[in-house]
């Protein structure tokens, strides 16, 4: 017999159904990021707040923020952005913006094992209770946990009545599994309705008597929250292309998101739609690319006449672009017979024919992006939508149990792609916290994806970073000797990819691991880390740098792609922008400007240059500033500031 669930329609009333079935201590579950009922969670936090004898302990990682303007001239730019990209009714979670101001509530307790990254940095409530967990393991945790309640967001089927997780099946499946195998009870789960969230077939599909209530209220519903799109770098561009290369045609493809997954997106889409151009990039960054053993033997620079087989925890833009360009286009199915056929070449007729017709080109566990990201996948055919599969964490993620051997028949010559902040020389990364202990992040899946590199025949994992940082107008190196946190151990070390090019670790030694390490670091730092490396016995105290490497610079990067650039080959936003032209010059301006301003010196000398050289006057940029008509010394300087950094493109 199937129970309807109760169907709501204020946030009073699913917050009073909520604390008659728990009672005053709520022990609750939310998805990580965009699967969070920002509405709902907002409604139970208020309500707890104002009465302290209820108690909360909230369960969910990624809880997102928009940006905050931290001085006058973020406030004059990100203040009209954030109202046209986030609307002026986003309802920003109330939790994350009271932990990042210390002052959350003594009956709230909220434990988090990922964070948007660097929001967190100082917060001591967040800091204290951070979980550090593989994604794997998060289900199990929060279990243990004993939550009695799990609230989502879910998407309605368009003329239906199912309901999807849709951006989030990652863990929801998963945590009520555990549940039932430690015997603890099914907690409340409510669902909250939101018009605008793709409804995803396959897994993520639900009949509504899954929940116990669904909230749909009425009016129009806030935003999704939508990641801002950001410009790509040279120093991102040269770490895209390199990775490129190492991908195989027919193989499987996992990347994360940000900047760098960008570049490479679009590196893949270029080396598969526009072959000879791609060709004459890679080449002049890389000139004996084509004889590169790791290219020979790993990966290829033609384009993808299978296709790719996407397996990622998360969907993004970039997932979006590959397979409307035809490089993610590689099907495969949940049927381990079939696919060993397909990996013997013993596919009959009518085994392509399944595969053609109900296949999946993509698998992922949740999805997160700019507004096109959502629009596309609301407006793909049902037919297309069915080639994605949203579904649980432990499908994504984990390779052994569950369905082992089809998942390594699907994932043949897998690459997995992901960033980091820092390397040292033996190979070890750090991508998720500081050395005084300081979260930044999380760990979230990447150490999954770098075993399963190791776990996956002709396989390979990639750890992206960018070889300097600048903090404070001074530059620092990425690589390093040794650093006092480590998120993936040395013992895993694989593929490293800096803008200066690619250092395979897997299977050598410490010393040519150390050689091939400083081969790829900037050349101002290559010899503090050499003499770290000899003193410590690592590296023979004769070493010296390959003369190919002693040219590791951002200037020569540069050189290299500015003919590419000034073509439109390698553009400042290759998945799209969220700012209107006149604002992407502004962001250009603007981190030139911050950079230039970063000490008192420099902020002298730029102040001083633009005081007293003649600069074109961009009156709509300026404008878009409402420094059209500066009133005041200081408003006067910050237009000056503003026109100079706008002529320094």
């Amino acid at each position: 017999m199937t129970i309807s669930p109760i169907c709501l329609d204020s946030l009073d009333a699913a917050v009073d159904l909520l604390l008659t079935r728990t009672g005053n201590s709520l022990r609750m579950a939310a998805p990580l990021g965009l699967g969070k009922p920002h509405r709902l969670l907002n409604a139970i936090t208020r309500r707890v707040t104002a009465q302290p004898e209820l108690s909360l302990k909230l369960y969910t990682a990624l809880s997102l923020t928009p940006p905050t303007p931290r001085s006058d001239i973020e406030r004059r730019f990100l203040g009209p952005f954030l109202a046209r990209h986030f609307g002026a009714d986003f309802p920003v979670l109330d939790y994350a913006l009271a932990m990042r101001r210390n002052n959350l509530p003594a009956n709230i307790e909220v434990e988090e094992f990922y964070f948007q990254s660097g929001g967190l940095l100082g917060a001591g409530h967040a800091q204290r209770h951070y979980n550090n967990l593989n994604y794997t393991h998060v289900a199990r945790a929060v279990a243990e946990r004993g939550v009695n309640v799990l609230v989502q967001l879910v998407a309605r089927e368009p003329g239906g009545q199912r309901l999807s997780l849709s951006c989030n099946p990652d863990l929801t499946l998963d945590l009520l599994d555990e549940l039932a195998a430690m015997g603890l009870p099914r907690p409340l789960i409510i669902a909250e309705v939101h018009p605008d969230l793709p409804f995803m077939d396959g897994h993520a599909a639900l009949d509504p008597g899954f929940f116990d209530a669904i909230l749909d209220l009425p009016g129009p519903a806030p935003q999704l929250f939508a990641l801002p799109r950001e410009p790509v770098s040279d120093a991102d561009y040269a770490i895209g292309l390199y990775a490129s290369t190492l991908v195989r045609d027919g193989g499987s493809l996992q990347i994360g998101i940000g900047t760098l997954s960008d570049a490479l997106s679009h590196a893949l889409i270029l080396r598969h739609t526009r072959n000879d151009t791609y060709r004459a990039l890679i080449k002049s960054l890389w000139p004996d690319v084509e004889s590169s053993p790791i290219v020979c033997r790993w990966g290829g620079l033609g384009p993808f006449e299978q296709g790719l087989f996407g397996a990622s925890e998360m969907v993004m833009d970039g997932f979006m672009h590959l397979i409307e360009a035809g490089v993610i286009k590689r099907r495969v199915l949940d049927d381990q017979a079939l696919m060993q056929r397909l990996y013997d070449h013993r596919a009959s007729d009518a085994d392509l024919t399944r595969i053609e017709s109900e296949g999946q080109y993509l698998h992922g566990g949740f999805f997160l992006g700019s507004k096109d990201l959502y629009r596309w996948l609301r407006e793909l055919p049902p037919q297309q939508r069915q080639r994605i599969g949203m579904t649980r964490i432990s499908n994504i993620n984990e390779l052994y149990g569950n369905q082992e051997t089809l998942e390594r028949l699907q994932r043949r010559e897998a690459r997995f792609f992901n960033s980091c902040m820092m390397m040292n020389l033996l190979g070890a990364a750090t991508s998720d916290a500081l050395d005084n202990g300081q979260v930044v992040s999380g760990v979230g899946g990447q150490y999954n994806f770098v075993a399963m590199a190791h776990a996956l025949r002709e396989s390979r994992s990639a750890l992206m970073l960018r070889a300097l940082r600048e903090s404070g107008g001074k530059t620092g190196s990425n690589v390093v000797w040794n650093y006092g946190h480590t998120t993936i151990p040395r013992h895993l070390r694989d593929v490293v990819i800096t803008e200066y090019g690619i250092a395979d670790l897997r299977g050598r030694s410490d010393e040519v691991c150390i050689r091939t390490m400083l081969a790829i670091s900037d050349t101002r730092f290559q010899p503090a880390l050499a003499q770290s490396a000899i003193a410590a016995g690592k590296l023979a105290a004769d070493w010296q740098a390959d003369s190919t490497h002693c040219a590791n610079s951002p200037e020569r990067i540069a050189q290299v792609l500015a003919p590419f650039r000034a073509g439109g080959d390698l553009p400042d936003y290759p998945l799209g922008s969220d700012f209107t032209a006149v604002e992407q010059r502004l962001v250009k301006a603007l981190g030139w400007l911050k950079r230039n301003t970063a000490t008192p010196t420099l902020k002298l000398v730029t102040i001083s240059q633009a005081l007293f050289t003649p600069s074109p006057n961009d009156g709509e940029a300026l404008a878009r500033m409402g420094l059209s008509a500066p009133s005041g010394i200081r408003e006067r300087v910050l237009a000056g500031l503003l026109r100079f950094a706008l002529s320094q493109r």
